[in-house]
């Protein structure tokens, strides 16, 4: 059996040459299902890596109570900061001081890069100086950092890469006041997308005298709890507390819930197509060498033999599709950089990533469309009447 198996298999590979045009529908079609889908998820992969790779399980992040997991939703005023810095759990700095930045959020608009209308949000962030130490991943790759007292801005590398008049030397005005960028930094998270201003100088031009969260250092990952229990217990303060990796990593299910719901329906609309392209071509495949097939059949060869030979034509088929579409989607997508709205109502500039995961199920995705597309012709292919496809012959 596996000899008829193989040996049929392999005169069916080898006239697949000979029938190029039809071979290209399936290939074609299984191609692009897979690039799209590969592309629409390799969004959502890219956006959760950003997020989720921003802080970590030993710093925690303080906000107001109820401001639904969003800085800009929160208020603190400077009383109430000073109490969180001076809770337990919070390890010291070399000064002997907690080691905890408080920070205030604003809101301001920049050109997109060839725009010259319709700015987008960006988040410009006021630090305290611990706010360098409690991120180690970030490093400033061009100028200097600014200097308290001063409007001057350190800005991400997302944002110079991606917006007008971020460049170092650059001016940029917001809400009537002018702003020096005086170096760019990288931290390979959602930081990148941020404007960095002396907090006490942001608060001063944007008439602020609270602050929208602190960042805390840990003593050790297991110190949230006692960090938490401290402050729920202080009748002053009414404050939501979660490590930093939570925190961003939670801003991240709404959109790959979103983007696997329209991946999802993309994928089986043009998977549908796909399937009947295959049944067309493989209906035509074994309509091509029905006298082919009942010689076999007369000199012997089993119907499960055929059976098997037409199925494993159309996997290959789907299998190249599915190999060319992943390509497609790595070269085209693969590091491609993009910015969407965040949990602030801010651009979050994001690159795609192509994961093997997501190759992976691509692959998987093009093989079931290929298994599906290619088994009723095979079982007709094994059904058929010897005589009968002679008689036609």
């Amino acid at each position: 059996m596996f000899k008829q198996v193989f040996a049929i298999t392999g005169v069916n590979l080898k006239s697949i040459p000979e029938r190029w045009a039809s071979s290209l529908v399936i290939i074609i079609g299984l191609a692009g299902v897979v690039a799209v889908f590969s592309a629409l998820l390799a969004m959502a992969a890219g956006f959760q890596s950003t997020l989720a790779s921003t802080g970590g399980a030993d710093s925690a992040i303080i906000l107001r109570g109820g401001s639904s997991s969003a800085e800009l939703n929160s208020a603190l005023l400077r009383d109430d900061t000073t109490l969180i810095k001076l809770a337990p759990g919070i390890r010291k700095g070399a000064d002997g001081k907690p080691l905890a930045s408080a920070e205030m959020i604003v809101i301001t608009e920049l050109l997109k890069k060839g725009e010259t209308q319709n700015g987008a949000n960006v988040t410009l962030r006021g630090v305290e100086p611990n706010a360098f130490l409690l991120r180690p991943k970030l490093r400033i790759v061009e100028g200097r950092s600014f200097t308290p007292g001063l409007r001057e801005l350190l800005v991400g590398r997302g944002v110079a890469n991606s917006f007008e008049g971020a460049k170092v030397g650059q001016t940029i005005r917001m809400r009537g006041s002018e702003w020096t960028v005086v170096g760019i930094f990288e931290s390979g998270d959602v930081h990148d997308s941020e404007l960095w201003a002396d907090a006490g100088t942001a608060q001063t031009t944007f008439g602020r005298t609270g602050f929208s969260s602190v960042l805390a250092g840990l003593e050790s990952p297991a110190s949230i709890a006692q960090l938490k229990t401290a402050l729920a217990a202080d009748p002053r303060l009414n404050v939501d507390v979660q490590t930093e990796q939570d925190f961003f990593s939670s801003q991240t299910k709404q959109f790959r819930a979103t983007i696997g719901v329209l991946a999802g329906v993309v994928t089986l609309i043009m998977a549908l197509g796909a399937i009947f392209a295959a049944l067309n071509t493989m209906y035509a495949a074994v309509a091509a060498r029905s006298r082919e097939i009942a010689t076999l059949r007369a000199l012997g060869f089993g119907g499960f033999a055929v059976l098997v030979s037409v199925m494993v034509e159309s996997l290959v088929l789907a299998l190249a599709g599915g190999v060319l579409g992943a390509a497609i989607a790595y070269l085209l997508f693969n590091g491609f950089s993009v910015s969407t709205l965040g949990q602030n109502f801010t651009q979050v500039v994001f690159a795609f990533k192509v994961t093997p995961g997501l190759v992976a199920t691509g692959l998987l995705i093009a093989l079931v469309i290929g298994m599906v597309g290619g088994l009723l012709p095979a079982i007709r292919a094994a059904r058929q009447s010897v005589t009968t496809a002679l008689r036609g012959g």
